[in-house]
C-alpha cells in the first residue's frame, strides 16, 4: 500500500497536468476565434463607411448638378430598347417610357432614335411603350421618331418599332415574327409511369387549366387559342395602324415568320438600310445624346451597399458558428 500512494500521486499530476493542457488549449481556440470575429466585424464596418462616404459624395455632386441630355445643343435623342421587353428587365415601360417623355420634352433634341435590338417579351410592356410612342408624337408633331434595328426586331421589338414613323434596319437584321405565343408541358404520362397520383385542389372548373401535371381538356385548349388568336390581333392592329399602306398584302406577313433586312425591305416592314450613326446624320442630328434610362450612381451604390452587407454578416455569422469535426460521422 505504502508503494501504491506515490503512483496514486503521480498518476494525480498527470490528470491535472493533461486537464490544464486541455484547457490552454480551450482557452487559446477560443481566443483565435474571437480575434478573427474582430477582424472580420472590423473590416465590413470599414467598407460600410467607405460605402457610406462615397455615397454621401455622389449624393452631393447629384445634388448640385451633373451635366445632362438637356443642357446639350441641337441633337438626336437615342434610347436604347435590348434585350427582353419585361418589367423585370432593362427594356421595361417605366423606364422606356420615362426616357421618351424625357426627349420629346427636351426642346433641344430635334428627333428621336429608337435603337433596338430585342427578341421581343411581354405583350403588355410592348403594349405600353407603343402607345406612349403613339401619345408624344401626337403631343409634337414636328419631332421625327426613327426605329432603328440592328441584329433583331422582333415580336414585341417590331410591336414597337412599328410606332415610329420610319424603320431602318441592315440588311442581315432580322425582323418581324408578327405572332403570339405561350409554351407549357405535358407531365401525366411520366407520373403514371412513375406511380405517381397527382392530388390538386381547385375551386373553377378550369382554374388549373394551364397545370402541366393535368389532363388536357379540348374545351380548355380551344380557349387558350382564343386568347393568343385575339391577342394576335391586338398586334396586327398595332402594326397596321403604324406601317399603313406601305406593308404588302403577302399572306405569310403575320405568320410569326421573321425574314431578314432584305426580305422586310420587300414586304414593307421596315423603309431602308443603315446604322443609328447614318441615321442621325442623314435623317435628324448628327450629335447624338443617350437618353436611356440608367440608374443613378447612388442608387446603384446603395444597392451594392444592400448586397455587400447582407454578404458580410452571413459571413459573420458562418465565421462565428462552431466549428464541427469532420471525423465524426453519422
Amino acid at each position: 500500500m505504502a508503494d501504491d500512494k506515490p503512483f496514486a500521486e503521480h498518476a494525480a499530476q498527470v490528470r491535472d497536468q493533461q486537464a490544464w493542457k486541455i484547457i490552454e488549449k480551450t482557452l487559446g481556440q477560443a481566443q483565435q476565434e474571437q480575434a478573427k470575429s474582430r477582424r472580420t466585424a472590423n473590416f465590413w464596418k470599414g467598407l460600410t463607411f467607405a460605402y457610406i462616404s462615397v455615397a454621401l459624395l455622389l449624393a452631393v455632386i447629384n445634388f448640385q448638378g451633373l451635366p445632362s441630355a438637356n443642357s446639350a445643343e441641337a441633337h438626336t435623342a437615342l434610347i436604347n430598347i435590348h434585350g427582353i421587353i419585361a418589367e423585370d428587365q432593362d427594356a421595361n415601360a417605366n423606364a422606356v417610357a420615362g426616357a421618351l417623355r424625357k426627349a420629346f420634352e427636351d426642346e433641344n433634341a430635334k428627333g428621336i432614335l429608337l435603337a433596338i435590338n430585342s427578341p421581343g417579351g411581354s405583350p403588355v410592356q410592348s403594349g405600353y411603350i407603343y402607345r406612349e410612342i403613339k401619345r408624344l408624337k401626337a403631343e409634337h408633331p414636328e419631332k421625327p421618331v426613327v426605329a432603328v434595328i440592328s441584329e433583331l426586331g422582333a415580336s414585341g421589338g417590331y410591336y414597337i418599332a412599328s410606332a415610329a414613323d420610319e424603320i431602318i434596319a441592315d440588311p442581315s437584321s432580322l425582323v418581324g415574327s408578327i405572332g403570339v405565343t405561350a409554351s407549357t408541358f405535358g407531365f401525366v404520362d411520366m407520373l403514371s409511369k412513375l406511380g405517381v397520383e397527382r392530388r390538386h385542389y381547385t375551386s373553377g372548373a378550369h382554374k388549373a387549366f394551364l397545370d402541366p401535371f393535368s389532363e388536357k381538356k379540348p374545351e380548355e385548349t380551344k380557349f387558350w387559342q382564343q386568347v393568343l388568336n385575339s391577342t394576335h390581333k391586338q398586334f396586327i392592329a398595332a402594326v397596321e395602324a403604324g406601317r399603313g399602306e406601305r406593308l404588302s398584302k403577302d399572306p405569310s406577313l403575320y405568320t410569326g415568320l421573321i425574314w431578314n433586312g432584305e426580305q422586310a425591305l420587300e414586304l414593307g416592314l421596315i423603309d431602308g438600310f443603315g446604322s443609328p450613326g447614318q441615321v442621325a446624320r442623314e435623317k435628324l442630328e448628327e450629335e447624338i445624346v443617350d437618353y436611356t434610362y440608367k440608374p443613378s450612381p447612388f442608387a446603384a451604390l446603395v444597392d451594392g451597399l444592400g448586397v455587400a452587407i447582407g454578404r458580410g454578416i452571413s459571413q459573420q455569422l458562418l465565421s462565428t458558428q462552431p466549428q464541427m469535426s469532420t471525423s465524426a460521422q453519422y
